[in-house]
């Protein structure tokens, strides 16, 4: 049985917020793809970087992307397969409602 407290609805309220601003969805699409910098990230979407950084730090915050450093370069991806898949659930009821 699933745990429904408040602590758990309090997240997942949270990251369904996150996920409420178009331009972090469009930011998590373009990591849909894989592991990006923030500069392949920004002409993705076609957003200024510092808009880019502004809206990875609020995702990262809820634990919906992660960072690797390498050296002096740094990478976001999708914080795991979970993520990925609640992205793809949502792209998948959007083009069924179009039908």
């Amino acid at each position: 049985s699933r745990d429904w407290s408040s602590d758990v609805c309090s997240s997942d309220l949270n990251t369904f917020k996150t996920l409420g601003d178009y331009s972090r969805v469009r930011i998590v699409s373009a990591l849909v793809e894989g592991e990006k910098c923030p500069s392949e990230i920004a002409e993705r979407v076609d957003l200024s970087p510092s808009a880019v950084s502004h809206h990875l730090k609020i995702l990262r915050r809820a634990n919906l992307v992660r960072v690797r450093r390498e050296h002096r370069q740094i990478f976001y991806a999708l914080d795991d397969q979970h993520i990925n898949e609640l992205f793809e659930a949502g792209v998948e009821h959007v083009e069924e409602l179009r039908i």
